[in-house]
């Protein structure tokens, strides 16, 4: 109340030029409003002013452009400026000067596209340095708002390293140059890759001024390849080749580095203009071959493991970069051509000799069948001569079989030791490969490591019993089985075959024997030694036509001989006595001999 009695009213006021709306000074309504309208802007919609920020929040940004109330713009459109700040001049689109709630509404985005196409053109013939907003990934790369414009941003184009993970510069601001502009479909290519290029290639020049062979530098994994690994040395690139990452077999560079780790390299080689630069990191440790036993000899077992496979053989790594090769002939005893994949596969851990060993040419060949006896060692002993074995048809050719009885262990039965009475064309008529045989050792051939075998003398010759039964002169039975242009093979008792000519096969009227025809043979040639018996059909019947004429003959003789009749029988009494003496001077010749 104190305060309100020291408020004193103003002692000239003009009460009656108050109430009629003139102003204190005399001067009128109408004038005021004119110079309060003076001091404002004059703004048109659909135009682009400056304005200033006055406030901000996170959805909203306050601007003043001079005009008597402040527009708002939505903080969404400033997203490519992460720095704005209140009293940053910023360039605004009027788009109404009153809305139904009285207000400015003014568009910053609007601003920005509308003198866009100006601007980024400058910045391309400027060379500018310019500030853009990643929206989004798409295909190769990155679509960036450059003054309200959607650019392209390729991938290769974010940074001087490869992008592993292109999501993480989705919602960045980043500083850009324009590449290129496609004017006839509006098109802008940006690259952030090129702002950081050119203080790099300051930096790579002095890196490389300073290389020299035989340098060892610390680097960074920054890309693995099938064939080889990128290292960053620090601005400059260099490549080490998959073979210069170990001494041991590598197959693939992840096995041995990983990405973005630290490693000590050394300098290979570099081209003159030192763009390539191959490096090595096996060369930092000594050669595993030096470092190997320098005891180990021939005749040493070693283990190892299978790191390549060939049909001819199998590299062994019995250290790291020291490997062996076993030949596919040292893996068995066996003769028989096999692939070496039958006897062991990449990554089987193996146990061999050393047969080889040249530490200068950095070779050594192994063997593993030497960790068994050799079979052809104690042949005799085991397999002599007349022993009998079982064995397995392993191969045929068209004058026998090949069988092996054991591993390492061979042998060939000729085609005429198989049977004592078929007549075989080919082994293949007798037995199968991979079926199994009774042999009989008759030969050993030690020095070709072969044994000659046979199957037939397993069985009692029966040719010994033929002899005796298909005697020269005597008759059988027998059948046509086949005729051929030289004659007929016959088959007769006990399962033996013989052979007739065809003019042994005429029958007694004249005609041919026929296949399938039982006709009776006569034995005309028995040989045993070649197991050939020869046989005659028209031979019976001549025969017995032969005999008849000479029976008729005698008797024709014996009716003339009738007169010397006393003769005759004195003869024969002569005859008899003379054919007793003959008998007596044998039978004593016996028992003197006996």
């Amino acid at each position: 109340m104190e305060n309100l009695k020291n408020i004193q009213p103003v002692e000239d006021f003009n009460w009656e030029a108050f109430e009629k709306g003139d102003s204190l000074s005399g001067v009128s309504k109408e004038e005021l409003v004119k110079t309060y309208d003076e001091t404002l802007n004059t703004v048109k919609d659909k135009e682009v002013v400056m304005g200033t920020v006055t406030a901000m929040n996170k959805r909203e940004v306050v601007v003043n452009i001079g005009f008597k109330s402040d527009g708002v713009v939505p903080m969404s459109e400033f997203r490519y400026n992460p720095d704005l700040k209140v009293g940053d001049e910023v360039e605004v689109y009027i788009e109404n000067q009153e809305d139904k709630k009285g207000q400015l509404v003014l568009s910053h985005k609007k601003a920005r596209a509308s003198r866009s196409w100006e601007r980024v053109n400058e910045a391309l013939e400027n060379d500018e340095i310019i500030k853009g907003y990643i929206k989004c990934r798409t295909k190769g790369g990155m679509i960036v708002d450059v003054f309200g414009i959607e650019a392209f941003l390729p991938g290769s184009q974010i940074d001087v390293k490869p992008i592993r993970d292109y999501d993480v510069f989705v919602g960045k601001t980043m500083e850009f140059k324009i590449v290129k502009i496609n004017q006839e479909f509006k098109n802008v290519v940006v690259s952030h890759k090129a702002l950081i290029e050119a203080e790099l290639e300051q930096q790579k020049k002095d890196i490389i001024s300073k290389l020299e062979k035989g340098q060892v530098l610390e680097g960074t994994v920054k890309n693995i390849t099938s064939y080889g690994v990128f290292i960053d040395l620090g601005g400059v690139d260099g490549l080490i080749h998959i073979t210069d990452l170990s001494w041991g077999r590598v197959s693939h560079p992840e096995e041995i580095v990983k990405l973005d780790e630290k490693i000590n390299v050394v300098i290979l080689d570099f081209d003159d203009e030192k763009k390539r630069i191959a490096l090595g990191l096996k060369q930092l440790t000594p050669h595993p071959w030096d470092a190997l036993d320098p005891n180990l000899k021939v005749g040493d077992k070693v283990k190892g493991k299978v790191v390549v496979m060939a049909d001819y053989g199998a590299f062994i790594e019995i250290a790291p970069g020291v490997e062996g090769l076993i030949h596919v002939s040292e893996m068995s005893w066996t003769q028989h051509l096999r692939s070496a994949q039958d006897f062991m596969k990449v990554g089987d851990e193996v146990e061999a000799v050393i047969l080889t060993l040249d530490r200068e040419e950095r070779k050594m060949s192994l063997g593993i069948k030497q960790l068994k006896a050799d079979p052809w060692e104690n042949i005799e002993e085991r397999f002599p001569v007349g022993s009998k074995h079982t064995a397995k048809v392993r191969n045929f050719t068209n004058f026998g079989v090949f069988v092996e009885i054991e591993e390492g262990v061979d042998g060939l039965i000729h085609i005429s030791d198989l049977s004592w009475t078929k007549k075989i064309k080919h082994p293949s008529e007798f037995t199968q490969i991979g079926a199994e045989i009774e042999v009989q050792v008759l030969e050993i051939d030690k020095e070709n490591r072969r044994l000659s075998l046979g199957h037939k003398q397993l069985e009692e010759n029966p040719w010994d019993v033929f002899e005796t039964i298909f005697t020269v002169g005597s008759i059988h039975e027998g059948t046509v089985i086949e005729v051929l242009d030289k004659g007929a093979v016959i088959a007769l008792p006990y399962g033996v075959e013989g052979f007739a000519t065809p003019k042994h096969l005429v029958k007694e009227d004249g005609s041919q024997a026929q296949v399938d025809e039982k006709l009776q043979f006569k034995v005309i040639e028995f040989n045993k030694e070649a197991k050939r018996i020869i046989l005659s059909h028209s031979r019976v019947f001549e025969d017995e036509q032969k005999s008849a004429k000479k029976e008729a003959a005698a008797e024709k003789k014996a009716k003339h001989s009738k007169k010397e009749e006393s003769n005759v029988v004195s003869t024969q009494v002569e005859k008899t006595t003379l054919g007793d003496i003959e008998e007596l001077a044998a039978l004593k010749e016996k028992l003197a001999g006996k």
